[in-house]
């Protein structure tokens, strides 16, 4: 994995980890980006199991919505456990 690679992660990360606290709340650079990588092992990992394909014209956008979903799951059970 190279440095762009690592960089263009990161940055999904973080734009999906903003949005889910947009819809759910919560704020900092940082739990932006730790909660939108999570996410997106999440998201990713749901949509495989429910069998749901994505395509909104840009790969980049796909992985940011799936990793939003993703966030706002892991967010919202967060609180349900807390």
């Amino acid at each position: 994995m190279d440095v762009k690679a690592i960089l263009i992660w990161v940055a999904i990360g973080i734009i999906a980890g903003w949005l889910a606290s947009v819809i759910v709340g919560g704020g900092g650079l940082i739990r932006y980006l730790i909660t939108g990588l999570i996410g997106a092992f999440v998201g990713g990992f749901l949509f495989k199991l429910v069998g749901i394909n994505i395509d909104l014209g840009n790969a980049y956008v796909n992985e940011i919505v799936v990793a939003a979903i993703g966030a706002v799951v892991i967010v919202l059970l967060a609180r349900l456990i807390a």
